[in-house]
């Protein structure tokens, strides 16, 4: 899996911020406790939804607090830009801050040798920031003018009002923050965007374009437009049961995903690197693969998608089925998309694949979109890290057409995990981590 350099890419810093909590700890702790992260919807109106819970990631409210230890320069700038923000950058940065604390790799890094990869959701404005826009261009009997849009709705908007949902502008924010000066993209693969992330981030490395790289991605499906659009393309869980009960994925009675938002970025660092600075190693990227399959009218083919991204990052990672500790799955508790994923696992792992656990932490926060693919890598090298598996929640009645084993509390995690995603459109990412060996 390593370039002709022969530079091997290792993970030493965390940071997240998903449903769950805003630290490593809270995190580990809602898995293991068996905690599901759904709860009435408040961050915006739902009357006039059928949906009325969701995952949102509660505990950060935006406030310069949430954004981990920073020095006073750092929390001057980060709380100034703060207006310039949407939600999902606000979590983005806050993500990545921690995940620089997390490393401490600030301090030892050439500014030109660092650089950022981030990836995200497509993002929309919220409906607040048309507001009075829209009121000023309403005629005598309450109809919109559109003629009146350039001359008196326009002029309404916040002047950076744009600046606040560019995807690209996570990243800019990051870099420009921590002064990375290397190798900078922003990649806009919905759910798959932080495998891509990390990816993408480990080839720069290995080819010697930088020593250290933050990867990341930050997400959300709890939005007043974007929630709409989960309603009206995908499967979304919601109705009879306990909410807390919705998200099962691979059970036989899944009924939909649940919507969520969050955050998580990895440091990614060239291994000489980082033992010459004394940092902790939470585990070694060697594999990863981006693939992706679709029909002709847009539908993806997340079988085929998964399969071919899984069977790449495995052959890579030159590891057998059979020496794969754990695998995270996507796991969206879809009929189609659950049915499809673990046909995928097994045309990569054959029978292995109904014998290697499996979680998926959705079961705990549900889909945080773009955020969802690292949050998860993250729960693994917990798990890695502490030698144990939490429980697939909500997992109860096998599906035949899912031939997997669920995961149960305290099973061994391994030394090696594979975590894939896939977004509807067949946008497909996988990596494969292990402990350092």
């Amino acid at each position: 899996m390593m370039s002709g350099t022969g530079r091997r890419v290792v993970i030493t810093g965390m940071g997240v911020v998903c449903p769950l909590g805003l630290t490593t700890d809270e995190v580990w702790a809602g898995l293991t406790a068996g905690t599901s992260a759904v709860q009435p919807i408040e961050s915006f109106p739902s009357a006039g939804l059928p949906l009325h819970h969701a995952a949102e990631a509660r505990c950060f409210t935006g406030e310069i607090d949430n954004f981990g230890p920073l020095e006073s320069e750092r929390k001057k700038a980060i709380r100034k830009g703060l207006k310039v923000m949407c939600r999902e950058s606000q979590m983005a940065v806050a993500a990545a801050q921690r995940a620089l604390h997390d490393s401490a790799a600030r301090e030892h890094h050439a500014p030109e040798r660092f650089g950022c990869v981030f990836g995200s959701d497509y993002m929309l404005t919220l409906p607040d920031d048309f507001t009075a826009s829209v009121a000023r261009c309403r005629g005598g009997d309450g109809s919109f003018e559109f003629d009146r849009w350039a001359s008196d709705g326009m002029p309404q908007l916040t002047p950076l009002w744009l600046l606040k949902y560019l995807p690209n502008m996570p990243g800019s924010h990051i870099a420009i923050y921590n002064d990375l000066r290397g190798p900078s993209n922003s990649l806009t693969v919905r759910e798959a965007s932080g495998h891509l992330a990390v990816g993408e981030a480990t080839v720069t490395i290995q080819r010697g374009a930088a020593d250290i790289m933050v990867a990341g991605a930050t997400g959300t499906r709890v939005h007043p437009m974007k929630t709409v659009h989960a309603l009206q393309t995908e499967q979304v869980a919601f109705g009879d049961g306990a909410p807390t009960r919705w998200s099962r994925p691979f059970d036989a009675h899944r009924s939909g995903m649940v919507l969520g938002e969050g955050a998580a970025v990895l440091i990614l660092e060239e291994l000489s690197h980082a033992e010459r600075r004394g940092a902790r190693i939470y585990g070694e990227v060697i594999g990863h693969a981006a693939r992706c399959a679709t029909e002709s009218g847009g539908t993806g083919r997340r079988r085929q998608a998964l399969a071919h991204a899984i069977g790449h990052a495995v052959e890579m990672a030159g590891v057998q089925a059979d020496a794969v500790g754990h695998l995270h799955a996507h796991g969206a508790s879809t009929r189609v998309g659950d049915r499809d994923e673990a046909a995928a696992w097994r045309d990569v792992l054959g029978e292995t694949a109904s014998r290697v656990p499996m979680v998926a932490a959705k079961s705990h926060f549900g889909n945080l979109g773009g955020g969802s693919g690292l949050a998860e890598c993250i729960t693994s090298l917990l798990a890695l890290g502490r030698g144990e598996l939490f429980p697939l929640l909500n997992y109860e009645t096998p599906d035949p057409e899912c031939p997997i084993r669920a995961a149960r509390a305290g099973d061994p995690a391994g030394d090696v995990f594979v975590s894939a995603a896939v977004t509807p459109q067949g946008q497909s990412g996988a990596v494969v981590i292990r402990t350092l060996q």
